[in-house]
């Protein structure tokens, strides 16, 4: 089984590169973010075509998550119960006995503005619920654009970035927080090659020279640590034209028992 989390920074531009990609990567589960269109503007025929399901939450212009699926999704859940926001964000299913939650973490700007402190309020509120998931559902994969680095590790200027947004220590304490509640992730559970990023900057040639952040992820519960089996970042849609500033990353499980 394959899960993978792409922020493709605009469906309406960029739908023929997802379909492209899944033609050749036929993973089983693809959560999407920055779709950056509404409920009603998804195309979920397309997808249907190429033999996915689709559970979608959209907003016009900004944010937005999806999640494609080859099995049925049921149990479908929009952005964090109990939390009032009214930006799309978050979108939850269970899919072949694991429950997937997609999600796009707010950027936060810069450490002191509102957008800020929001990112700190959503990562509370998220945290909160994942617990709460993680209690009825052991087999769990929390993936997405995190927009937070773990650490130097996933910086291209560790020195340069510290404390920039991404980077602060007060985001990867709740990156941390997340972890502690029993996840795991995935990418550092195998050798991974110096400077692996998930994103680059469209200026100043960021992808050419590999200025990028790892800031996409994949967090696999304790019970589905063992199945994995592997979890690398394609770079290769990030050479297309016009491409998202973002590489997919896709996590490869054996068999999980249900």
């Amino acid at each position: 089984m394959q899960l993978a989390t792409w922020n493709i920074n605009s469906l309406t531009v960029r739908l023929p590169q997802v379909l492209d990609w899944l033609g050749a990567n036929r993973v089983d589960v693809l959560a999407l973010q920055e779709l950056k269109l509404s409920d009603d503007k998804f195309p979920a025929q397309a997808f249907a075509d190429a033999g996915y399901q689709a559970q979608w939450f959209g907003q016009k212009t900004y944010n937005g998550v999806a999640l494609l699926t080859r099995a049925p999704a049921t149990a479908v859940v929009k952005n964090i119960p109990g939390f009032s926001d009214d930006m799309a964000r978050v979108i939850s299913a269970t899919v072949d006995g694991i429950r997937v939650i997609g999600a796009y973490f707010p950027n936060g700007q810069e450490p002191g503005s509102d957008k800020f402190d929001y990112k700190m309020n959503w990562l509370r509120g998220l945290r909160d619920w994942v617990k709460s998931e993680l209690e009825q559902h052991p087999n769990l994969v929390l993936m997405g654009d995190f927009n937070i680095t773990f650490d130097d590790a996933d910086v291209w200027d560790p020195v340069g970035l510290a404390d920039t947004i991404h980077c602060t220590e007060e985001e990867r304490y709740h990156l941390r927080a997340l972890v502690a509640l029993g996840l795991v992730d995935s990418f550092r559970l195998f050798p991974q090659a110096d400077k692996s990023y998930s994103w680059w900057d469209y200026r100043d040639f960021g992808f050419r020279r590999n200025r990028g952040l790892r800031i996409d992820h994949i967090l696999v519960s304790q019970a589905l640590k063992t199945h994995c089996l592997a979890c690398t970042i394609d770079k290769s849609p990030r050479k297309n034209e016009r491409p998202s500033d973002h590489a997919p990353v896709v996590l490869t499980l054996d068999s999980v028992r249900r």
